[in-house]
């Protein structure tokens, strides 16, 4: 069992940067890939970014050179710094863990075990 929990998000405004971090426990890093997902108001929830235990990484064109996922895995825990932020970048963050590690980084909410209860990021014009 893995439990995953978000902190970090709040309100900012455009051009402005936070980060999220994502503490997970029950667990061994191990072979596992992390991932943050949004949900935006009204929409679906997308594939944001995702590393797997060895440090490969892929991110969402929308967010590429603006934010940067990190994990530490003798803290168990994943990061998500979020600079130059948008408007549209105002969303739910998810936290993810899939328990099996991959070549290719899974983007599809099928394809995760685990998840966080969210972490709300606002940015204001």
């Amino acid at each position: 069992q893995v439990q995953l929990v978000e902190s970090g998000g709040g309100l900012v405004q455009a051009g402005g940067s936070l980060r999220l971090s994502c503490a997970a426990s029950g667990r061994t890093f191990s072979g596992s890939v992390m991932a943050w997902f949004r949900q935006a108001a009204g929409k679906d929830r997308e594939f944001v970014t995702g590393i797997t235990w060895s440090g490969s990484t892929d991110y969402v064109d929308s967010v590429k050179g603006r934010f940067t996922i990190s994990r530490d895995n003798a803290k168990n825990t994943v990061y998500l710094q979020m600079n130059s932020l948008k408007p549209e970048d105002t969303a739910v963050y998810y936290c993810a863990d899939r328990q099996t590690d991959t070549r290719k980084l899974p983007t599809r909410i099928y394809e995760y075990d685990y998840w966080g209860q969210g972490t709300q990021v606002t940015v204001s014009s």
